[in-house]
């Protein structure tokens, strides 16, 4: 008995160097190619001692590298993805925000042509209105994502988008966290959609997206206003279809995007089996759970926000929220 214990734990011994030697094989590995990508930010024209000031800080992060590895794979439904993305709760806290904001988001809508309610729902589906904005930092997270190597031109790039973000002093070295995949501030802007979204719309010099509400109103209007917003316009309906519809039809391209005249024609009605409007818009079909699923008819506004993130049920989920900010319930 006492032989079996000693073996036992002379094997937990072995596991438990044998993951710290492999730790430690990962660290110098990734120690080796942050020298590269420090030489290759030096090559960029970054300054040599900002580079190393900035470099020193940058470790390895496992965790980081996990997260992007084991992304949820199961489906889950339409219905499923609303209830936990637009409860009661935060749609409540969504109409509050909207009134204590009204002033500044009335003047940032009208200036990039984008509805508060818009500009509303994306600040809450990002970060829940500010709370959560990731605790990763963020050069440390990109660099660890782009030693990982399964995209590593992409993180390369969003790391030099950092280091520029950086320099600008748009946030300090010690406050620059995000989520893990370097999304960040309220907004939850990669490095290169902040270089070229992100607004001073308070005029302190900084693009504040982290703690200005200013800030982060005016960069969330301003991507929408760049990407073909159209500021009369909404982003779509539920609708319904008659028997033999061509399922065929759906989808995002632009091909697909036809006016209401042809979807009416199509078979496509409103929601309760009425007739579609009578006026001059595209729209494309979309059916994010499948024929037997939700369908909707989606217009220009829809594809902008298909441009913040390709997820139709994140394009559905913030249109819904809109739609309830609209109704105050």
């Amino acid at each position: 008995m006492k032989r079996l214990k000693q073996i036992s734990i002379a094997l937990c011994a072995l596991v438990v160097s044998t993951i710290s030697n492999a730790a430690d094989s990962k660290d110098d590995e990734f120690e080796s190619y942050k020298a590269v990508l420090r030489q290759e930010a030096i090559a960029q024209g970054f300054g040599k001692q900002f580079v190393d000031n900035v470099f020193a800080t940058v470790f390895y992060r496992p965790t980081v590298v996990k997260a992007d590895n084991n992304q949820p794979e199961k489906k889950i439904t339409l219905d499923t993805y609303l209830t936990t993305r637009v409860p009661d709760w935060k749609v409540k806290q969504a109409i509050t925000l909207m009134e204590e904001h009204k002033l500044l988001l009335a003047e940032i809508g009208q200036q990039y042509g984008v509805q508060p309610r818009f500009i509303v729902a994306l600040w809450g589906n990002e970060s829940n209105f500010g709370k959560i904005q990731g605790s990763h930092p963020v050069l440390s997270a990109l660099a660890s994502l782009a030693f990982e190597g399964r995209r590593e031109a992409m993180f390369k790039k969003q790391l030099l988008a950092a280091l520029t973000i950086l320099q600008e002093g748009h946030i300090s070295l010690k406050e620059f966290n995000g989520s893990w995949a370097g999304a960040m501030g309220q907004s939850q802007f990669m490095p290169t959609s902040f270089l070229n979204y992100a607004v001073d719309y308070n005029g302190d010099g900084k693009k504040d997206i982290w703690g200005t509400p200013a800030d982060v109103f005016a960069s969330i209007a301003n991507f929408l206003s760049s990407e073909g917003w159209v500021s009369n316009g909404t982003w779509g309906r539920q609708v319904s279809v008659t028997d033999h519809f061509d399922y065929a039809l759906a989808g995002l391209d632009k091909a697909k995007f036809k006016p209401l005249s042809f979807w009416q024609a199509q078979g496509v009605r409103r929601y309760d089996g009425r007739d579609l409007p009578n006026v001059d818009i595209n729209a494309s079909l979309i059916m994010p759970d499948g024929e037997k699923g939700r369908l909707y008819l989606v217009y220009q506004n829809f594809h902008t926000l298909m441009k913040w993130n390709r997820s139709s049920y994140f394009g559905v989920s913030v249109s819904y929220l809109s739609e309830r900010i609209k109704r105050g319930h």
